[in-house]
């Protein structure tokens, strides 16, 4: 009977071939690194709505290419067509708050001195133990301070624009790739799964859990966002308030941050009106803001999210805030993605450890070995020696 086949020991050109691997992964990186938001939106279009067009190509009769095209003018007619009208008209606001400012229409010196005047006695007293009684210098600093960042907002808002051939650029890149990721997101995501040179049980999970991460981020932070600010943007409309447009833009960027959200607009808006006298406006605020923007976030999303990504709140905070910061806009989905997959790697890590072994063996792996030995077994019945 022929001795079992012992694995040949690592030879140098094999950890030359993957240190070969590892080298052109990251030269690809690297070469994708202008395009990554292109990229990066693509793939979650591509996670959130291909299962949806996998069935709409059933339905067709199996048509994936119709199915992906219809799909893709669907997320043109549902998200980024009215993603460029807001980003213009959100130019045209920002753009006209600055004017007033600059013009001496909109003069925050006289808000902020208007305020001190409404103020109690006590918190004036307050304000004048701790040094801050120089109101004229406070609101000189104030205000330079908001044309600052409006002049600021709008020239980051306008040079964006001006960049139209790179946009139309990434934009045509996003498309495309979402095209074939969508037609054939299922073989693109079995290439990666068994090229991922990783025990089959902690790959699925992993990929698993990326997935989920994804769907989720986008489910609960995007659609509550999105409803807030619109919610949010109305309600200031009504109420009268200038550039509700752009504290409804706010009102959804902030509702990115757990714990906080939408509050840092809404809660100094409201005790602004009461302190200057607009007593139903900002009761009406205050009251909408707690009971109708915040309820948004509290009511859907524990339904659109579930127990999917299970991350504390702080986690989530110093993710999202240090994503934004390293990746920009993009960073709300890459920092709680990599907290995400941090948290499982080291879940995987103890549960591994708390076994009877450092790695633990999956099934398959135990399904081959059980193989193996049924056929040894069989020749060794059939070729007694």
């Amino acid at each position: 009977m022929d001795s079992p086949r012992s694995q040949p020991p690592y030879r140098l050109e094999d950890y030359g071939f993957a240190f070969l691997v590892i080298l052109v992964s990251a030269a690809f990186a690297w070469l994708l690194m202008p395009y990554f938001g292109a990229v990066l939106w693509g793939v979650v279009a591509a996670i959130l709505f291909e299962p949806l067009t996998h069935r709409l190509s059933q339905k067709m009769g199996g048509k994936p290419n119709t199915a992906a095209g219809l799909m893709l003018l669907m997320l043109l007619a549902l998200f980024i067509i009215p993603a460029i009208l807001l980003g213009i008209s959100l130019v045209q606001e920002v753009s006209a708050i600055y004017d007033k400012i600059a013009t001496g229409q909109l003069d925050i010196g006289h808000m902020i001195a208007k305020l001190r005047t409404a103020l109690p006695d006590s918190i004036e007293g307050m304000v004048d133990r701790y040094g801050l009684a120089d109101f004229e210098s406070l609101r000189r600093q104030f205000g330079a301070g908001i044309a600052s960042g409006l002049q600021g907002l709008a020239t980051r808002l306008v040079s964006a624009g001006q960049g139209a051939l790179s946009f139309l650029a990434a934009l045509g890149v996003m498309l495309y790739l979402t095209f074939f990721l969508l037609r054939d997101g299922r073989r693109y995501g079995e290439l990666i799964r068994e090229s991922m040179p990783l025990r089959p049980h902690l790959r699925d999970r992993l990929v698993t859990n990326f997935v989920v991460v994804v769907r989720a981020t986008m489910k609960g932070t995007v659609v509550v966002a999105i409803l807030q600010g619109l919610v949010g943007g109305i309600i200031f409309s009504l109420l009268g308030i200038p550039g509700s447009l752009l504290w409804g833009v706010l009102m959804g960027f902030f509702s990115l941050l757990p714990a906080v959200g939408t509050g840092l607009v809404w809660v100094p808006m409201a005790l602004y009106l009461l302190a200057t006298g607009h007593i139903w406006q900002g009761a009406v605020l205050g009251f909408c803001g707690m009971f109708v923007i915040g309820m948004i976030d509290n009511l859907l999303r524990p339904i659109l999210v579930g127990r999917d990504t299970r991350l504390p709140d702080f986690v989530v905070l110093i993710a999202t805030l240090a994503g934004l910061q390293i990746f920009g806009l993009n960073g709300f989905i890459v920092g709680p993605v990599i907290a995400a997959l941090f948290i499982s790697v080291w879940t995987l890590m103890r549960e591994m450890r708390s076994a009877d072994g450092m790695i633990e063996p999956d099934a398959i792996e135990q399904e081959d070995e059980a193989t193996e030995q049924r056929d040894a077994s069989a020749q060794t019945a059939a070729h007694p020696s």
